[in-house]
């Protein structure tokens, strides 16, 4: 895919592994692009590939009208855009800040940015580095609808589907966060498993097939639980977090049995003992989300 309008030019400040597929799928879509990092060198394939590599973030920053900007957290991010030079040279350009933080964080740089007079998107990139250039990309964003629909088709060049979720540009952060909540949660959930099963002669591969069927349980469960979530009221007809509580003290038994840490399962039982406690052991697990939001 090719664009060529005057917002064709893009520059991206850090280099690792994700800003480097960003910056090349801005190459192989035509674009032109400035790259600069902190740590010298790690350009140095872009500008094989046709990238102009800037000495400094300010440089970078002046060279094109949109900078895209990925690095380990806001610390890493205010190190290097709200230097007073660099600040200087995005005064009336767009900063699209893909960087992985907070949405009070995201929440602050967008008012850095526009008391600088920059314009300002928050994003975050929910796929590996591989998928970028892809069709299996996928990013979020947030901040003014305007300043998105300006730029969309220069960020849409790096594939995949974007979506807009709002003026607030800590919206996609806090997406982002959420997202991961579920996904680290449960790929800790897995690695509990694992040792479990391993403790009583269970494989890993010979869990796996099992593993995949109780996922596959999972997306209805999102989708009712959302809707009841929503509506504050958590059914427990099926599976009553009473009976939840039950199974939960028998996989901390097995598991301290073995000598494995229970600690994160304790947790969930110690959250549904509360409820249970509060009155509501006839209700779904899910209503361990007032218990721990009761705003």
């Amino acid at each position: 895919m090719s664009v060529s309008t005057p917002q064709s030019a893009v520059t991206v400040l850090g280099l690792g592994p994700m800003g480097r597929a960003l910056a090349g799928a801005f190459l192989d879509a035509g674009l032109a692009v400035t790259v600069w990092n902190r740590t010298r060198g790690r350009d140095r394939e872009l500008v094989a590939r046709g990238a102009s590599g800037a000495p400094s973030p300010e440089a970078a920053v002046a060279a094109s009208p949109l900078t895209v900007l990925c690095v380990v957290d806001y610390d890493a991010a205010h190190a290097i855009v709200r230097r007073d030079a660099v600040a200087a040279a995005l005064k009336g350009r767009t900063l699209v800040n893909l960087t992985a933080d907070t949405p009070a964080r995201a929440r602050d740089m967008g008012a850095w940015a526009s008391a600088h007079g920059i314009g300002y998107l928050d994003g975050a990139i929910m796929t590996p580095s591989t998928t970028i250039g892809t069709p299996n990309a996928v990013f979020l964003h947030s901040g003014p609808e305007e300043l998105y629909r300006e730029h969309r088709a220069v960020l849409e060049t790096l594939g995949g589907t974007h979506t807009h979720l709002g003026a607030d540009v800590g919206r996609a952060a806090s997406y982002d966060l959420a997202l991961l909540d579920i996904f680290w949660t449960a790929m800790a959930g897995y690695a509990h498993a694992l040792a479990l099963a391993k403790a009583e002669g269970v494989t890993a591969q010979e869990l796996a097939p099992f593993a995949k069927g109780i996922s596959a349980i999972l997306p209805p469960l999102f989708e009712q639980g959302a809707r009841e979530a929503d509506a504050g009221v958590f059914s427990g007809d099926i599976n009553p977090i009473t009976s939840a509580a039950s199974s939960m003290r028998h996989i901390v038994q097995a598991s301290e049995e073995r000598g494995i840490d229970a600690s994160v399962m304790r947790a969930a039982e110690g959250l549904a003992r509360r409820v249970i406690g509060l009155g509501h052991g006839g209700d779904g697990f899910l209503r361990v989300t007032d218990l721990l939001n009761p705003r």
